[in-house]
Order: structure tokens, then sequence, then C-alpha cells
């Protein structure tokens, strides 16, 4: 069975780029254009992988980091952060250095970035032998 991903994004074009290219490497993915809705989704339906914007125009994704962190059933699910702002990158970093307990399995990836180096960081993140 194959690992399922969900991407929370407002970007429709980054979205369908990465939601290629993981469905190419046999990933079942989901994607969310509103953070509003995140923590109730991710709730009823646990990914294996959440790939979360920062930046999202109705929702802080820290606040979603956040409100799936302090639930049980959400706590432990892996989270890939990224943003173009590296106040916000920092800000998550020093989350996760300050917490790891709570945060030892979110990692940020900074904008911009090759989709490569997404793919590379899912495939690390949930454990997968990289593509040749």
């Amino acid at each position: 069975m194959s690992k399922h991903i969900l991407l929370i994004d407002d970007q429709p074009d980054l979205l369908r780029l990465m939601r290629m290219l993981l469905e190419d490497e046999h990933y079942q993915v989901s994607v969310l254009e509103r953070g509003s809705e995140a923590v109730e989704r991710v709730r009823e339906n646990p990914p294996d992988l959440i790939v979360l914007d920062l930046r999202l125009p109705d929702a802080s994704g820290v606040d979603i980091l956040e409100g799936l962190r302090s639930q049980e059933s959400t706590a432990e699910i892996p989270i890939i952060v990224y943003t173009a702002a590296p106040l916000a990158a920092e800000s998550v970093a020093n989350l996760i250095e300050g917490n790891p307990g709570r945060y030892g399995n979110t990692s940020v990836l900074q904008k911009p970035f090759e989709l490569e180096a997404l793919l590379g960081r899912v495939q690390q993140v949930l454990g997968v032998a990289p593509t040749l």
C-alpha cells in the first residue's frame, strides 16, 4: 500500500507540480488549499506525511503545526514545512531545536526549492529508498 501525503498550500500551480511529482513516485496524494480546514481534515483522515506551506492566506502555518502537535491523534505525523520567509523558517527551526520531543518529526524546507529536493526530503522522512 502506498504512503498517503497531504499537501497544504494555496498556490494551485505549485500543488499541481508537487502532486504530479509525488504521484509519479506512487504516493497517494491529497491536497488542501485552505489552512483553516487542515487540523480537522488531518484528524478525520490522518496521512503518513504532511507537506505544509507556512504562509497561507486564511491560517498561519505555525498555528496549524501547533494544532497538529497538540493533539494526541496527530502529534506523531511527520510534517515538512516550507516557506520563502527566512524569519518564519527560523522560527520553526527554533521550535524544533527548543522542543525536539514535540517537534522532532518536523523538518523545514526553504523556498525556493527544487522539486527533487522535496522528493528527497519526502523519501528521507518516510524512510523510503530513493528511486534511480
